[in-house]
């Protein structure tokens, strides 16, 4: 068995090593710059263009002699090295390759991480590593929630109360979901147009294009804190610090604030596609995430200019005005080349165009999103208990990521060809750095790679479980904190109960001071 996450399709192990010299000299048809590696004549290690292969396709020959990969484009290239560079394990201090013959391509197209800096900013250098392992992973979307309630993390030109104003609170909620505890301290941090430049370019060297998440309508309570006139009431409020529904009532005057911009206001929708309009002009991937996700209407249903757009479009209610608006954003989106995202909640909408990709999240069935799948749309599968990697492992262990199937979610055999890959979620209001962000991504992200790359009958969970023993040597060597076996697959039934009990309301870093401890205890 050869020690490689995501395993390739098709390998067939031969007996004898290549052995890699002192600067070995590789002659290719590709750029390898972003591998540092030395480039030239050579007989012994090549690298050759087959317009034959499809574009993120290679093969790799290792024999005594030579190692020869053909790839079509870059993509194939870059992750025929990766998968050499796991068989090699030179950083680690390797130099003798196994011969083997790999034919490899990846099962889905779409193989997505997402970061949400909304809730906690990370910078520049934290998101870089995170590219870099995503890379080796062969994972090749990432998803960026740069704007939420608590936090707008992108600077936008014409509006630059967004990141005066908006990319600041006042005070953090912290200890859980049913705490109403802060850190009263102003928490802050945004992305310069030009540091999301530097980002874009270095995912793009890498074969990773970076989708940005703009939220629309809702989660806009850090916009409106700026600009109260896009909301349907005109409310002073400031960023909130409090996450989800935990707002007591001491921050929001009795719970009267906005969370939902005011659609039913022509000014409203400039800023909109104003703001669409920039974020554009710094990603050039094909994709536009809207969110759309938990939109509370009721300002809606007594707002004269949404009850008065309902009325004028013939819609039939609230839930269609969200349809409506997002047809708007998709039909802009379409003058620039771009297909519309959207969480699964917009897809209730009757009205929704079907052009639209749906990512389903949600914990409980969506019939809407099976409908939509099944009649021929496009889904991102993103679901909760597999892919969403800031729940305790506690709640969900390691093997829920591994053994997802898109026929769990009642996807028909004959549309699977509809789901275009899927995508773990990190969302961070309760991961403040770097040790917890570890903790939570890895080794789910080792999960999310094979799933999304590796042919269906090659997923096997004790197999896997052998390779990611060996992997763990390059947690190590790259410093990553990850889930040790007893805190990622944990087993005793009490013991999840109270982590899961704490995370709720009291100890959301217990799974962190438990790793520390059975990595002292020699734990792998």
């Amino acid at each position: 068995m050869l020690n490689i996450i995501p395993y390739p399709s098709d390998c067939r192990e031969k007996q004898g090593y290549f052995e890699l010299e002192e600067n070995e000299v590789i002659k290719s048809d590709f750029d390898l710059s972003v591998f540092g590696l030395k480039t030239g004549e050579s007989d012994r290690f090549i690298i050759a263009k087959n317009d034959k292969l499809e574009s993120e396709e290679y093969t790799l020959t290792v024999s005594k002699d030579c190692i020869r990969i053909e790839a079509c484009e870059n993509a194939g290239a870059y992750y025929a090295l990766q998968t050499l560079r796991q068989l090699s394990r030179c950083e680690l201090g390797g130099k003798k390759i196994p011969c083997v013959e790999i034919k490899d391509k990846p099962r889905f197209e779409w193989r997505g991480l997402q970061l949400d800096e909304s809730r906690h900013f990370f910078g520049k250098e934290e998101v870089k590593r995170l590219l870099d392992m995503m890379f080796m992973m062969k994972l090749n979307r990432f998803h960026w929630h740069l704007t939420d309630d608590q936090g707008w993390r992108i600077e936008i030109k014409k509006y630059p109360l967004l990141t005066e104003i908006g990319s600041k609170r006042k005070y953090t909620h912290i200890n859980g979901w049913q705490s109403i505890s802060t850190i009263n301290e102003e928490y802050g941090g945004f992305y310069t147009q030009d540091d999301i430049r530097e980002i874009v370019d270095y995912a793009q060297k890498r074969n990773i294009m970076v989708i940005p998440e703009i939220d629309f309508p809702a989660h806009c309570a850090s916009a409106i804190a700026c600009y109260p006139w896009l909301a349907c009431r005109e409310l002073e409020r400031e960023v909130p610090g409090y996450f989800g529904g935990s707002i007591p009532e001491r921050v929001y005057k009795m719970w009267d604030w906005n969370r939902t911009i005011c659609v039913g206001k022509e000014k409203t929708i400039n800023f909109v596609f104003d703001i669409i309009d920039e974020v554009c002009s710094l990603f050039p991937a094909p994709y536009f995430h809207i969110g759309g996700d938990e939109a509370p209407k009721n300002e809606w249903k007594k707002c004269p200019h949404c009850q008065a757009v309902i009325k004028e479009n013939g819609l039939k209610n609230e839930e269609d005005l969200q349809g409506w608006f997002n047809n708007k954003i998709l039909d802009f989106l379409k003058d620039k080349g771009k297909r519309l995202i959207g969480w699964n909640e917009i897809l209730k909408a009757g009205n929704l165009d079907k052009s639209v990709i749906g990512q389903y999240w949600t914990a409980k069935r969506d019939k809407n999103a099976e409908n939509h799948i099944n009649s021929g749309g496009n889904l991102i599968m993103s679901n909760h208990k597999s892919f969403y990697f800031d729940i305790p492992y506690g709640k969900y262990p390691l093997k829920n990521t591994y053994c997802f199937k898109p026929e769990k979610f009642n996807v028909r055999p004959e549309n699977i060809k509809n789901v275009l890959g899927v995508e773990g979620e990190n969302w961070t209001e309760w991961i403040d750095g770097r040790e917890k962000l570890d903790l939570c991504m890895y080794p789910r992200v080792q999960c999310l790679a094979e799933v999304a790359w590796s042919a269906e009958k090659d997923v096997n969970w004790d197999n896997f479980l052998k390779r990611l023993d060996s992997f763990k040597d390059y947690y190590r060597y790259l410093g990553i904190n990850y889930a040790v076996d007893k805190v990622s697959m944990p087993t005793n039934p009490f013991t999840r109960l109270h982590i899961n009990a704490k995370f709720m309301n009291g100890d959301t870093h217990l799974e962190v001071k438990l790793n520390k401890k059975y990595i002292a205890k020699g734990e792998k």
